[in-house]
This record gives structure tokens, sequence and C-alpha cells, in this order.
């Protein structure tokens, strides 16, 4: 029965490599007795190298690694065969492949893949939590979102949010009407983080008809007459002055517009 000793080195924090060495280490029982692995992460310096190498020489250990920049795999490799020693590079003959397949170098950055999956599970958070604080729910999530938007009913609110939200903010949106006063929490947030939807009273009764419409109602509802447009228009003016927030006229603008001008605003805000 043998005992195996497996080094891992990274320059980012190893953890692909250690799932590859215990996948394949999972594969011999007969024969082996125990897998001791020892992760060396972050390892960017030649200097680190030598004494890994070193090391892995003195426990009678293979070297497993996975190392974005060509030199270190160099490096490694050398040291490795000077120091007569086993070493397996995981990442570089796929980096090396996929250069020659695509026509161009590799960026040769660390840490890149976790930097996707947090980028990753961050949208998801993002879109979950829109999802979740959409249409007033739940006004707790306004105090703890990155961006609020108010408006009449029909500013596109919700599709607003769900774009923002693949932008990677946490967006709490709520209806403003005459007959449910705003949440109090609307009034406890920084002005600058909120923003009000307005839009022409003309525009509004156009796309609420269509609304009413498709739902297979008559579009001379309540919901579509002026005299109610501009009863929640006035409402909306109310609050909007009480709370102090950036308004933004979405009556000719694309979601991605309004996006893209609550994205600077935040941005300069931030500066």
């Amino acid at each position: 029965m043998k005992k195996l000793t497996m080094f891992i080195v990274s320059d980012s924090v190893g953890e692909t490599a250690e799932l590859v060495a215990k996948a394949a280490a999972s594969q011999f029982r007969e024969g082996l007795e125990t897998v001791s692995l020892k992760r060396f992460s972050h390892i960017e310096d030649e200097t680190q190298i030598n004494e890994i190498v070193y090391l892995a020489k003195a426990q009678q250990a293979v070297i497993v690694y996975t190392l974005v920049k060509s030199c270190m795999r160099t490096k490694i490799k050398k040291e490795c065969q000077n120091a007569g020693i086993k070493c397996i590079d995981l990442l570089g003959p796929i980096v090396e492949q996929l250069g020659i397949e695509l026509g161009e170098k590799p960026l040769e950055e660390p840490g890149l893949v976790r930097k996707l999956d947090e980028d990753y599970f961050k949208k998801i958070d993002a879109i979950e939590f829109a999802v979740k604080y959409d249409d007033g729910r739940d006004p707790r999530g306004i105090l703890k979102a990155d961006i609020v938007l108010i408006g009449v009913s029909r500013t596109s609110k919700t599709p607003l949010s769900q774009y923002l939200a693949h932008q990677r903010y946490k967006v709490a949106n709520v209806p403003l009407v005459p007959e449910v006063e705003p949440p109090e929490e609307l009034f406890n947030i920084d002005p600058k983080k909120c923003f009000a939807l307005v839009i022409s009273p003309q525009k509004l009764n156009s796309i609420r008809k269509e609304r009413l419409k498709a739902l297979g109602l008559k579009d001379d509802a309540n919901y579509a007459r002026f005299e109610r447009i501009e009863e929640e228009i006035a409402h909306f003016n109310d609050v909007i002055d009480k709370i102090g927030c950036t308004i933004i006229d979405v009556t000719n603008r694309a979601v991605e517009e309004t996006a893209n001008v609550i994205i600077t605003e935040l941005q300069a805000n931030s500066k």
C-alpha cells in the first residue's frame, strides 16, 4: 500500500487543481493507503517555486499546478526536472491549445475564474432581489436596495428593475397611488439612490388603454381615463417633493436609456 502526497500549486486559490487532483486520486483505491494534499495558493514569485520544489522532494510529493503565466509554468517544470520529481500541468496545455485555436495570446492574469464566478452570483442575487421587492411587495427592501424606483402604474418600473439587476444593482420599486400612503421607508433613505419615473399623461393614457385591451377589458375604464391619470400624477408630485429625489422622464426613453441615466448619476454621486 502506498501513501500519495500531492502539492497543489496555484497563482490563485487553487480550488480547481485540488478538485481535479482529488477526482484523479479517487480512481485508485486498492494500492493506495492515504492521500495527502497540501495547497500552495497565490504563488506568483519564482523564489516561491524553488521552496515548494525543495519541500516536494523532501516529502516525495507530486506537484500538481495551475499557473496561468507561461514563465511560471516553465520555471516549475524545469525545477521539478532538476530535482527529479513528478509534476503535472493541468492548465498550460489547454491554454496553449486554445491560444492556437483562437489565434490570440492568453491574458495570463490569475484569479479570473473566481472573479467571473463572483460576478455571476452577484447578478443572480440582484435578480432575486428585484423579484422579491417588486411592486412594493415588501417595503423593507427599500432600505436594503442600491436603487429605489418610484412612479405611477405603467412607467416601466419592473422591466427597468430587472435590467438594472442584470447590471448587478439591487433594485426595489414602489408604485404610487393616491389611495395608499407611500411606505415610510421612502422618506428614510438617501434621496440620491431614489429615482422617480415620470411620463406624459397622453403616453400613459395610450399605454394603459393597450394594457386593458390585452386583458380583454374595455379601454374606457377609470384606470385609463385622463382624470384618473392626472390625479395619480398630482399625488406622485407631492411624494417626490417630500423625498427630493431625481426625476427621469421616461416618455420617449427605452428601458436601456433610462438605466444608463440612472447608472451615470449613481457613479457621479459616488465620486
